[in-house]
């Protein structure tokens, strides 16, 4: 989150979400490439991301998570003249509902305890025109979700909430 004054009113608006959101779906790719297999809960390891997810074998990085708003995947299916959309096809970790990712980049975030931080934007690469037909990668695009970075592990499981985790001001920061 941009650096605001803990009294700011902007900072308010962007720390105040009408609810919490809810983890929907849980994808790990073993290899790079390979298919993406759902799960009901998952190890994460802290600044490594997913046990199980070719991701998260080394340290670091902007990119350990990769998350998708389940509300997004309606619009992408509308936008391809579908009635769905699998969320395995779309190389994203994790499927959250009731809350609006984009609002999480560059903050902290929680599942099940595990907390999260938004790094960026998870734009559509070319493979969306493959796996989703000709308009795939231009149906996705603004509908990519997030890509965050894993602060503290633990295990989250779907069902689990999400939501914003507000970071105490600092004394003398302004």
């Amino acid at each position: 989150m941009p650096k605001l004054n803990p009294a700011s009113p902007l900072r308010a608006l962007m720390e105040t979400f009408p609810h919490t959101g809810k983890l929907e779906w849980i994808g790990l790719r073993p290899a790079r490439r390979a298919p993406l297999q759902s799960f009901n809960h998952v190890e994460v390891l802290a600044d490594h991301g997913l046990v199980g997810d070719h991701k998260a074998q080394r340290a670091g990085g902007k990119r350990q998570v990769t998350l998708i708003q389940r509300e997004h995947l309606d619009v992408v299916a509308r936008l391809l003249g579908r009635d769905a959309v699998d969320p395995a096809l779309l190389r994203r970790n994790l499927v959250v509902s009731g809350i609006n990712l984009l609002a999480l980049r560059d903050t902290q975030f929680e599942i099940g305890g595990v907390v999260f931080e938004g790094t960026g934007l998870c734009e559509p690469c070319s493979r969306m025109e493959e796996v989703l037909g000709a308009g795939g990668y231009n149906a996705m695009r603004g509908h990519g979700g997030i890509i965050a970075r894993v602060l503290s592990g633990g295990v989250i499981r779907v069902g689990e909430m999400v939501a914003y985790k507000k970071i105490p001001a600092q004394g003398g920061d302004s």
